[in-house]
């Protein structure tokens, strides 16, 4: 009998183990992007991450003057190791969406083609490949709109992109995730100390956690003080044994790999 119970004590004790060395042998995965292309990238969010060794996910919009203006600035960030992603030549939202008011006429995804799109797209990764050489790209979607006239775009897509990351808040699991439509944790004027309990929640249900940040100390309306940028990164280096941090198409080839990503869109 005490050996049958030690026999399934150790059972339960190696499912454990290996249920929180999910993400590349690590108790979670947390990948950090930034959308848009903006100058505080460059200036704070980059080398606040180099300082560390850590990797961010950087979503382009190709079009940007913090992007055209500072092309040799991206390539060496490429060069160190971090992700040059595709967010789109000019950034285009449905306009026709409560809350738009921003969105030009020029660049309302209302009025798009499927055509205009997958062009858009198709060209930012050309702009991106002629900086970094790399054949293979993940995209993230404009203000998370997935769709032109009613047709989710990303479907004539598939063949140039390898994932997509959303805008819908989840902790991702290693299973059954639509690799093109990941969901993300919008940040917008939180703590450091709330960032780092998002983090804590991944560890503790063995989760992906990707965070979206925009402006870094300024340079956007959604923004995460450079203080509150900081606390989280420092919390992830003193947690490398258990967290990883991969780049977002690191992320998504490991969960292709593993046989547990689906490759549809919702």
């Amino acid at each position: 009998m005490l050996l049958k119970r030690t026999f399934t004590l150790l059972l339960c004790l190696c499912s454990l183990s290996v249920w929180a060395q999910e993400w590349n042998k690590k108790q979670a995965a947390v990948v950090l992007t930034y959308d848009d292309a903006l100058n505080v990238h460059l200036d704070n969010a980059i080398p606040a991450l180099d300082s560390l060794g850590l990797k961010g996910t950087f979503y382009l919009t190709a079009a940007s003057p913090a992007f055209t203006q500072r092309l040799d600035e991206w390539k060496k960030v490429a060069a160190k190791k971090h992700e040059l992603a595709n967010h789109a030549l000019f950034h285009p939202c449905d306009g026709s969406q409560p809350g738009r008011s921003f969105v030009s006429p020029e660049y309302d995804l209302a009025t798009y083609s499927l055509r205009r799109i997958t062009d858009e797209i198709k060209m930012t990764n050309a702009t991106l490949q002629a900086l970094d050489g790399k054949t293979e790209r993940t995209f993230a979607y404009p203000c998370g709109d997935t769709k032109v006239d009613g047709v989710t775009y990303i479907d004539a897509l598939k063949g140039d992109l390898v994932a997509a990351r959303g805008v819908h808040g989840e902790m991702v699991q290693n299973k059954s995730t639509d690799i093109y439509n990941v969901g993300s944790y919008m940040i917008n004027g939180q703590s450091g100390e709330e960032l780092i309990a998002l983090v804590k929640e991944a560890m503790r249900t063995n989760s992906m956690i990707v965070f979206l940040f925009h402006g870094v100390g300024g340079d956007h309306s959604l923004n995460v003080s450079l203080e509150a940028h900081s606390k989280l990164l420092h919390f992830l280096k003193a947690n490398e044994k258990k967290i990883w941090n991969p780049t977002f198409i690191e992320a998504a080839k490991y969960m292709k790999t593993a046989g547990t990503a689906k490759n549809t869109n919702g």
